[in-house]
């Protein structure tokens, strides 16, 4: 038999395409952000957070900070109502945003803050401190996922042990301790308020050596923790 089989005819290169090649990588990569974020949602609904990037932050330049964790059955209802009464009386009703406190914001022309406790959460756990148009669209992807899984009452209880009440102070057990020497669930409705009326300032204002105004809010905030007892806006966290 004369004839030779053919060669087998190699098969067409196909060219490579940067463009495809980063599209898929982007993809991949943006995939596996959305199952790490997922899965630290997840993770924290049931475990502590040892640390966060503020407070991690906070320790490499102080040297050391004061945090204790406290579970929620420990702080004194009082000190959980006069959070919400400051930070956010609509924390019962809404899933991570409050509509009509950013409309009154906008509104105000922006001289007002909007931020839920859950926002603050996400913000202070997840993410870091800043302005940038990356941090507030990682927030506002992580709020609401962060809503589905967490209870309202774990929102709470992780904004209580986090937040910062004083240089180097986090956490309503270190801030208890700092201001008034006693422990967290020993708390008065005065002190709590005062607590919660340092918050949005707290390296400038003092819970125990309290301002005119800082004593003018703290009365405006107990106030506000009584009502929203009474009118079950504090239902979905007792």
């Amino acid at each position: 038999m004369a004839s030779k089989a053919k060669a087998k005819k190699a098969p067409a290169r196909v060219p490579f395409r940067p463009h495809l090649w980063i599209r898929r990588w982007v993809l991949r990569l943006l995939a596996l952000a959305v199952l790490v974020l997922a899965a630290l949602v997840g993770l924290f609904a049931v475990f502590n957070p040892p640390i966060t990037p503020y407070m991690w932050q906070e320790r490499a330049r102080l040297g050391k900070i004061d945090h204790v964790w406290v579970r929620m059955e420990h702080i004194a209802p009082v000190m959980a109502r006069s959070a919400v009464a400051a930070e956010d009386a609509n924390f019962c009703a809404h899933w991570g945003f409050d509509v009509e406190a950013i409309k009154a914001a906008l509104a105000a022309g922006g001289a007002r803050g909007a931020s839920t406790i859950s926002q603050q959460v996400v913000k202070n756990v997840y993410l870091w401190h800043g302005r940038t148009w990356s941090r507030k669209a990682l927030e506002a992807v992580i709020t609401p996922a962060m809503e589905t899984v967490w209870s309202k009452r774990r929102i709470l209880e992780v904004y209580l042990n986090v937040a910062e009440f004083d240089e180097g102070v986090f956490g309503v057990e270190a801030a208890a301790r700092h201001y008034f020497g006693v422990g967290p669930g020993a708390l008065s409705a005065t002190q709590a308020a005062r607590l919660a009326a340092i918050l949005p300032n707290p390296k400038e204002r003092s819970a125990s050596n309290p301002s005119a105004a800082v004593r003018r809010r703290a009365g405006q905030i107990r106030d506000g923790a009584a009502t929203i007892d009474r009118d079950g806006r504090a239902d979905c966290f007792q």
